[in-house]
C-alpha cells in the first residue's frame, strides 16, 4: 500500500537558509492518471537551490515549494495510465518537467523542479511520467542523484549546439571544481578532448589531474588565466569550448581564451554580479558564439545516460553526505565551497531489489 504522508522540506519565503522548513508528516495527494510516486533515496544539491532561498534565482519560483531538482529513487506506485514505468524501477527526475526534446521555451522554464514544481527534498514525491528517466544501470542511487542538473547542463554545453558539438581533439576549458565543471571535464576526456581546468585551490589541482585534466591553472595566482589557457591550447589558437560558471567576474578572461568560432556556454554566476563585464561587442571581436544554457531536455538526458553506461563514467561525489534532517547544514557547507564535485543528501535507505 502506498504511503499517505512524507517527510519534506519547503522554502517559506525568501531571506536565507532559515527559510527552510521541515514537515514530518506532509500529506501525499492521490496519484493522477499519468503520475508516478517516487521513493527517493538520494538527492544532490545545486547552487540554484541555495540562491532560491535568498531570492536571487533568475527564473520563476513559487511560495512554499519543495526544493531540490535532482533525485534518485524507486517507483513506489503508478497511475492507471502510466506505461513508461512500473513499481521497482530506478528513476531520476527531469529538471524542467516539460522539456522533452528540442529547444526550450518560456512555458518549459515554468516547469522547473524545486522552483515552480515541487522538488526532491522529501521521502516521496509524485511526478508526471514524462518528467522522469530511467537511471543508468551502471550507477548506484547516490551517483545517479547527481545527474539531473549539473551533468545534463555540462552535456548540453558540450553537445547541445549540434553544429559545434564536442569532437575528439577539441580543447575544453572548465572552471573550478563544482558539479558542472567536473562533469564537463569527465565528458570531455571520455570524448577524446583536451581539458584545461582552473581552480583557486592548489590542493585540488592534483585531483583535477587525476580526473584527466591536461593542464590546471590557478585563477587566483594567475589573474590572466584566460590568456594562459589560450597559450596552452594547440598552436596557441584558443579553446573550442568553455563551460562558463563564474559569470560576469570571469567572462572577460573566457573571451580571451576562446578560439575563433568557439563556443562559450554560460551556466551561471558563481563569481557574483560584477559591475564591470564585457559588452556584447566582444563576442563579435572574438568571432565566437556565446549561449545561455538552462540544463537540457529528456532526449538529451537519455542520450547522456547511454553514454555514461557505455563509458563507465562515475560521478564525483563529495565524501561528506548529509541526512535529510541536516539540510540547512548541507546548504551552508556548499555555500562555503567546502565540497568537491557533487554534494548529496541521503533521504531513505536504499531498498534491496
Amino acid at each position: 500500500m502506498a504511503p499517505t504522508t512524507t517527510k519534506q522540506w519547503t522554502v517559506a519565503g525568501k531571506g536565507g537558509f532559515n527559510r527552510l522548513k521541515l514537515d514530518d508528516k506532509a500529506q501525499i495527494p492521490p496519484l493522477g492518471d499519468h503520475e508516478v510516486l517516487v521513493h527517493f533515496h538520494y538527492v544532490s544539491l545545486n547552487y540554484r537551490d541555495l540562491i532560491i532561498t535568498k531570492g536571487k534565482y533568475a527564473f520563476p519560483t513559487k511560495d512554499n515549494v519543495v526544493p531540490g531538482s535532482d533525485g534518485a529513487g524507486t517507483v513506489e506506485a503508478v497511475g492507471p495510465r502510466v506505461t513508461r514505468f512500473k513499481p521497482g524501477d530506478k528513476v531520476l527526475t527531469l529538471f524542467n518537467q516539460a522539456h522533452y526534446a528540442g529547444p526550450i521555451n518560456w512555458d518549459i522554464v515554468n516547469t522547473g523542479v524545486g522552483g515552480m514544481v515541487n522538488g526532491t527534498l522529501r521521502q516521496y514525491g509524485a511526478f508526471e511520467d514524462n518528467g522522469l528517466v530511467h537511471m543508468p544501470s551502471t550507477l548506484d542511487f547516490k551517483q545517479g542523484s547527481t545527474l539531473s542538473c549539473a551533468a545534463l547542463t555540462a552535456w548540453n554545453g558540450l553537445y547541445g549546439l549540434e553544429s559545434k558539438a564536442l569532437k575528439p581533439g577539441d580543447t575544453v576549458l572548465t572552471q573550478g571544481t563544482g558539479g558542472v565543471s567536473i562533469f564537463g571535464l569527465q565528458f570531455a576526456k571520455a570524448a577524446g578532448a583536451r581539458v584545461i581546468a582552473t581552480t583557486s585551490d592548489d590542493s585540488k589541482a592534483s585531483t583535477l589531474r587525476s580526473l584527466g585534466a591536461d593542464i590546471v591553472v590557478n585563477y587566483k595566482t594567475d589573474p590572466s588565466w584566460g590568456e594562459t589557457a589560450k597559450k596552452a591550447s594547440p598552436q596557441g589558437l584558443g579553446v573550442d569550448h568553455i563551460l562558463e560558471v563564474g559569470g560576469p567576474t570571469s567572462m572577460a578572461q573566457s573571451l580571451k581564451a576562446i578560439k575563433p568560432e568557439g563556443v562559450i556556454s554560460i551556466i551561471g554566476f558563481l563569481g557574483g554580479m560584477g559591475k564591470e563585464q564585457p559588452s556584447f561587442l566582444e563576442c563579435f571581436n572574438r568571432i565566437c558564439t556565446v549561449r545561455g544554457v538552462l540544463v537540457g531536455s529528456r532526449l538529451q538526458f537519455e542520450a547522456m545516460n547511454e553514454a555514461i553506461d557505455a563509458t563507465g563514467l562515475k560521478p564525483v561525489v563529495d565524501e561528506k553526505v548529509f541526512a535529510l534532517e541536516e539540510l540547512r547544514e548541507a546548504y551552508q557547507y556548499m555555500w562555503d565551497r567546502k565540497h568537491f564535485g557533487k554534494l548529496c543528501i541521503k533521504i531513505d535507505a536504499t531498498p534491496k531489489l
